[in-house]
């Protein structure tokens, strides 16, 4: 999030960061966004115990008040339900730490390590209902180097996440990168 907020500072980005919403509260990114004049609203997920449409549905609502055209997922730790994903085809962005379709879900680190591959990385995709399943947008590689545990190849994925994400934010935004047939077009 605080690297799009950076990115977007730029005068010649393609996306303006309009609003930081949260479905955590105490989250430390709304102090971050709302000192850079980024507006910022939360959802508590937690008060809608099990009805995750509900959730969504209030957090649509303020996306919509807000003039809200695209969601850039950062740190968002849930799944969404068909209805929201659906609702936002094409619009909605979300940056995974492996080589899509790779090592889906959590514990990417561990599952590269285990299957021995030689390059790991991060990927970031158009959000589709399937977990982690949508089309790839842009990737990055990292080397898997002898001796990395986990938290290593974390540090040097993240290392990498943070420009990838703002130049896939960019061809979004400005239009050379769409979803249309369940593809990326570039154009």
């Amino acid at each position: 999030m605080a690297a799009l907020i950076e990115a977007a500072q730029a005068g010649d980005y393609p996306a303006e960061i309009a609003l930081v919403l949260s479905n955590v509260p105490e989250a430390g990114g709304l102090a971050r966004a709302a000192a850079a004049g980024v507006p910022v609203a939360t959802v508590d997920h937690r008060s809608f115990g099990r009805d995750r449409e509900a959730f969504e549905r209030a957090m649509d609502d303020i996306l919509r008040v807000n003039q809200i055209e695209l969601i850039a997922l950062a740190g968002f730790m849930r799944i969404l339900t068909p209805w929201f994903v659906r609702r936002w085809e094409g619009r909605l962005l979300n940056i995974h730490p492996s080589l899509l379709p790779l090592f889906k879900g959590t514990h990417t680190h561990r599952q590269a390590l285990e299957a021995g591959v030689k390059e790991h990385g991060c990927s970031v995709h158009f959000v589709v209902p399937e977990l982690d399943a949508g089309p790839v947008i842009a990737q990055t590689r990292v080397p898997v180097l002898a001796g990395d545990d986990e938290d290593a190849l974390a540090q040097r994925v993240l290392g990498v996440e943070h420009a990838l994400y703002q130049r896939a934010l960019a061809e979004v935004a400005s239009g050379r990168a769409t979803l249309a047939g369940g593809e990326v077009v570039r154009g």
